[in-house]
C-alpha cells in the first residue's frame, strides 16, 4: 500500500454495520405513508445521494418541507434502532494497522456530527481519528463541500478516501485522493465496480489486502 499523509473514512455502511438498520428504518416510515416496503437489494441497489432523490425512487412525491418530516422521521427511528449496531468485522483491525503506519484518520460523512461523536464515542473507537467532519444538519445533502473546505484548510500532503459508495468516489476525485471502496454497505458491488478503482467485498478482505 502507498504511504498517505491522511485516510479518510466514511462511516455509515464502511465503519459502522448499519446498512440493514437503515432498510429498517425506511420500512417504518414507509409504512406508516402508505408506500411499498423494500429490501436490502432494492436499497443496495438504488440508494444515493443526495437523499431526496432516493426517497424519490422510493415512491415519494413532495415539495422541501414534506422532505424535512421525512428525513426527522428517518433520523428517530435510526437513533432507536442504531444503539446497538457493530463495527464491520475487522475494523479495528484495520485503524490499528493504519495508526502504526503514522496515517491521520479523519471521519467524512453525511451525518449529523453531534451523531456521529456519540456514536464513535461508544463503539470505543474515537482515539482512531484526528478528526471528525460532518454535516451541521439531519439531511444528508452531500460531503464534497465540507471535503473541499478541509483540504483547503489543513492541505494534506497524500490523501486516500475509504467509502461504500459512489458518491464517497465522487467525493475523492473532487479532492484529488486515491479511493479504495467496500460493498458491505450501502451500495453493491456491480455499482461500485462502476468507478473503476479497487472494491473489497467487505472490510475483513480490505484487510487482507494490506497484510
Amino acid at each position: 500500500m502507498k504511504t498517505y499523509s491522511h485516510i479518510l473514512w466514511d462511516f455509515n455502511g464502511t465503519i459502522l454495520n448499519d446498512t440493514q438498520i437503515c432498510v429498517d428504518c425506511i420500512n417504518i416510515i414507509l409504512k406508516r405513508n402508505n408506500i411499498p416496503e423494500i429490501d436490502i437489494n432494492f436499497y443496495k441497489e438504488n440508494f444515493c445521494f443526495p437523499t431526496i432523490d432516493f426517497y424519490k425512487k422510493l415512491g415519494y412525491d413532495f415539495v422541501a418541507d414534506n422532505f424535512k418530516q421525512a428525513a426527522l422521521e428517518w433520523v428517530s427511528e435510526y437513533k432507536k434502532l442504531s444503539k446497538n449496531a457493530a463495527v464491520s468485522d475487522g475494523i479495528s483491525d484495520v485503524l490499528e494497522i493504519f495508526k502504526n503506519k503514522g496515517f491521520a484518520q479523519i471521519i467524512l460523512s453525511a451525518s449529523e456530527k453531534s451523531m456521529l461523536l456519540e456514536q464513535l464515542t461508544k463503539l470505543g473507537i474515537a482515539h482512531y481519528f484526528d478528526d471528525v467532519l460532518g454535516l451541521d444538519n439531519i439531511y444528508a445533502a452531500s460531503k464534497t463541500d465540507i471535503a473541499i473546505k478541509w483540504v483547503r484548510e489543513v492541505n494534506p500532503q497524500k490523501l486516500l478516501m475509504i467509502g461504500d459508495t459512489i458518491h464517497d468516489f465522487e467525493v475523492a476525485e473532487k479532492i484529488g485522493a486515491d479511493c479504495l471502496l467496500v460493498a458491505c454497505g450501502y451500495q453493491s458491488k456491480a455499482k461500485l465496480e462502476l468507478c473503476n478503482v479497487p472494491v473489497f467485498d467487505d472490510i475483513l478482505k480490505l484487510k487482507e489486502s494490506l497484510s
